[in-house]
């Protein structure tokens, strides 16, 4: 049995997506900035899409921008704003220290610009805390960006709030939520959000295509420069195939939010249970306030690389945290801003589900994991030392 539990990550392309993404590929292949009608069919075609994902997000459709995924609308969100707040005198940002690397690595940049960042910690429940945010705005604060839902551990935040009280005082509000459109309900307008970033491939849509919302009337800074697509803000031929199949997946996901969560988290919250059982493992993040599919444990006493290494030769695709920083053997920026040391976060793993996922998987996951751990633990002069006392468990 193949148990696929890596949809933080990346899913699988739907059915929907495929015959958006082949359609296109096939009758709308003209380039949109010419002016013949293969051209202009492909234009109007590429219009749509963008009322289509307006639509879903409850803005405008001048107000959407295509880009090449979440990563590159996190870069120019960011930029945008604090350029924007430069020539005002502000350059001051506050985020979090769980952010998406994303968005801290251009944060990082900024600061070497002569920006100054303020990073609000999240707590062991990995959740921000409104009056920390309003201690942390200041008059020349030009921006606040804060996740919709962590990556590694699901952790769902108070975004109407955040953004309620960032309208309140004067300064923008962006949201990575790359790992929230598509899997819960996302409004844009009611939850007055001036920025948010999203990507296909975490709702079954193809690879390489996103989108930024940015709010009528904020001036984005390009970061890429050429021709003059997306209204002059993002260079480049617009890829009309993954634009149409990423439009037809977040419709498909967002016409079953509540079919999918209804499956999804009872699967889930199974799952959280079995694990839970295991001695010295610890769940983390907030056990309610999380998305419909992500899961993420630690397991005192062992390396994450060497579980994921067996669960993969048991047939269990997982991961220990962002694939964005799969090759590093440092532990998760994550859950050391959660509190946990680095000799537990070094034990993670990260579980997570699709509405593809069944029961006999999350059955077949719950009888292996804890039969690896206790190899795993078996073989650990580590796991010894806490055993016979002379290390203190920390779990």
């Amino acid at each position: 049995m193949l148990v696929y539990l890596d949809n933080a990550a990346t899913t699988k392309m739907s059915e929907t997506a495929k015959r958006a993404l082949f359609d296109a590929t096939e009758n709308v292949w003209g380039n949109p900035s010419s002016l013949h009608t293969v051209g202009q069919e492909a234009r109007a075609a590429l219009e749509g899409a963008r009322e289509r994902i307006a639509k879903l997000l409850g803005c405008e459709a001048r107000e959407i921008y295509f880009t090449s995924g979440g990563s590159e609308a996190d870069n120019q969100a960011i930029i945008s704003a604090a350029r924007y707040g430069a020539k005002k005198g502000k350059k001051h940002i506050i985020s979090t220290k769980f952010e998406h690397h994303a968005v801290l690595h251009t944060l990082n940049r900024l600061e070497k610009e002569g920006f100054e960042v303020t990073l609000l910690d999240v707590y062991e429940n990995g959740m921000v805390r409104i009056d920390d945010l309003a201690a942390a705005i200041r008059p020349d604060t030009c921006l606040v960006t804060v996740m919709y839902a962590n990556n590694e551990i699901g952790t769902v935040q108070p975004i109407r709030e955040i953004g309620e009280l960032c309208r309140a005082r004067g300064v923008l509000f962006h949201t990575d939520a790359v790992q929230a459109v598509g899997h819960i309900p996302v409004n844009v307008k009611e939850e007055s959000i001036d920025m948010l970033s999203l990507s296909a491939h975490k709702f079954h849509g193809p690879k390489g295509v996103g989108v930024l919302y940015a709010k009528r009337g904020i001036v984005l800074t390009n970061i890429i420069d050429g021709g003059a697509q997306e209204r002059g803000k993002r260079a480049g031929t617009e890829n009309i195939p993954g634009v149409l199949s990423m439009t037809a997946a977040l419709e498909e996901s967002v016409a079953h939010l509540d079919e999918n969560a209804n499956k999804m988290i009872p699967l889930r919250d199974k799952l959280i249970d079995a694990l839970t059982k295991i001695p010295h493992a610890r769940l983390n993040g907030d056990r309610d306030h999380r998305v419909p599919g992500i899961v993420n444990f630690c397991f005192e006493g062992i390396e994450g690389e060497s579980l994921l290494l067996m669960l993969d030769m048991n047939g269990i695709e997982a991961s220990s945290g962002s694939a964005c920083t799969s090759g590093s053997l440092d532990p998760s920026h994550v859950l050391l801003a959660i509190g946990l040391p680095h000799e537990v976060a070094h034990g993670s793993l990260r579980l997570s589900l699709s509405e593809y996922t069944t029961e006999e998987e999350i059955d077949h996951v719950i009888k292996t994991v804890p039969g690896i751990v206790e190899y795993l633990r078996n073989m650990s002069p580590v796991w010894e030392e806490l055993e016979n006392g002379t290390r203190k468990h920390l779990i």
